[in-house]
């Protein structure tokens, strides 16, 4: 298998025909707990948090398309990102992301904080201030590209190899891009996270993460924390996560090109103030995210002059959901001031370029042409009294 495009291996993985049945959908394993047959000698399976049959499949699919050793399966996206992040200790200092998502910055101020896990938020897009912010107890730094929302991409391999230089690991947010379009391992990443409620599962019926490492110690590290915390994703929820990825080469190709489109489409509307988004040749990370991605993914930020045009616009919009999340078969359209960044206060906002008019458009698998004349619709109804 290793030898086989990502495309394929979604498709074509150690989990596509069952072995027992060879039915081709893994099946549903709902047992909690499994009868031993010896009374010194447990076998594979002794109690569901500790290991499941259809969790394992997912977590082995995601290792491979990762090009990853070990996948670990969780409730959701911040159960992956917590229990990663409870591998530090005492008087350990992370640097992040300063543009991170709205619960991973929450996570990192108001709880690791209690425990004496220290932090510095810092722009990883710029080297010389990364290197600035290393100390003697710095053991990770945790890259989020592109970013959540507005879409900064960071230098995987710089910054990975300057972790190392300081004994540090690098752990990245892999959401937007998936391993289709990124491969942070083959990059110089420790661990790889997911929130697979997103691209990976891909239709808003299930709520999922994911981590991928391909090193033993952080492999046993992991699954340590995993079995302790038990923040474990449920077999049904692991099953509809595998379904999923069934289609995400054709959903991400599809939705990129319309991302793409519509991304040239508002770069040039005079209400539109900015819009973020790699894939434009003109944007100031295409160059970076060329070198290590496949395309700019199916992300797109825009901001209106305010925030009076932003409501009026939103609100006559049709097509898109007004909703938190992204990643999926309908194009979601949020408000990270309220949404995704709603734990993160004001001034914090303010400081990072979250405005009251950015708005976060996730692309889904409408018309384009539909997508375009609706947004045409709602910008033509946003009238000089809203500006």
């Amino acid at each position: 298998m290793s030898n086989y495009s990502t495309q394929t291996k979604l498709i074509h993985n150690t989990y596509s025909v069952d072995e027992t049945t060879n039915a081709v959908s893994v099946p549903i394993q709902q047992a909690s707990t499994f009868h031993q047959n010896d009374f010194t000698k447990f076998g594979r399976y002794d109690y569901a948090r500790s290991g499941n049959p259809t969790r394992e499949a997912l977590e082995s699919t995601i290792a491979q398309l990762e090009g990853g050793s070990h996948g670990y399966a969780f409730a959701s996206g911040m159960a992956a990102v917590s229990t990663t992040l409870m591998m530090f200790s005492k008087g350990d200092h992370l640097i992040v992301s300063e543009d991170v998502y709205g619960g991973t910055y929450r996570f990192v101020t108001e709880v690791l904080s209690r425990y004496g896990i220290e932090h510095t938020f810092v722009d990883l897009t710029k080297l010389d201030q990364l290197k600035k912010s290393f100390q003697p107890n710095t053991k990770a730094v945790y890259i989020e590209t592109p970013s959540n929302p507005l879409l900064k991409v960071t230098d995987v391999s710089s910054v990975s190899e300057l972790a190392h230089e300081h004994h540090a690991l690098s752990i990245i947010d892999n959401t937007f891009l998936t391993p289709v379009l990124q491969q942070p391992l083959s990059l110089g990443v420790d661990i790889v996270i997911h929130s697979a409620t997103k691209f990976l599962a891909g239709h808003s019926d299930v709520v999922a993460g994911l981590v991928v490492v391909n090193n033993e110690t952080l492999a046993d590290r992991i699954g340590f924390l995993q079995n302790s915390c038990g923040a474990i994703l449920a077999p049904h929820d692991s099953w509809l996560v595998m379904r999923g990825m069934k289609t995400l080469h054709a959903r991400l190709r599809q939705s990129v090109e319309s991302t793409e489109t519509i991304a040239a489409y508002l770069n040039q509307h005079p209400l539109i103030k900015n819009v973020y988004y790699p894939g434009l040749p003109s944007n100031p990370y295409y160059d970076v995210q060329k070198k290590q991605a496949v395309n700019g993914g199916a992300v797109v930020s825009f901001e209106l002059v305010n925030g009076e045009a932003t409501e009026a616009f939103v609100q006559h919009l049709q097509l898109p959901v007004f909703a938190v999340s992204l990643g999926a078969v309908e194009s979601i359209l949020s408000y990270p001031r309220t949404m995704s960044h709603g734990s993160m206060p004001d001034q914090e906002c303010d400081a990072r370029g979250i405005t009251k008019g950015l708005l976060r458009l996730s692309v889904g698998l409408e018309s384009c042409d539909e997508l375009i004349a609706d947004f045409e619709q709602a910008l033509a109804s946003t009238t000089l009294s809203h500006v």
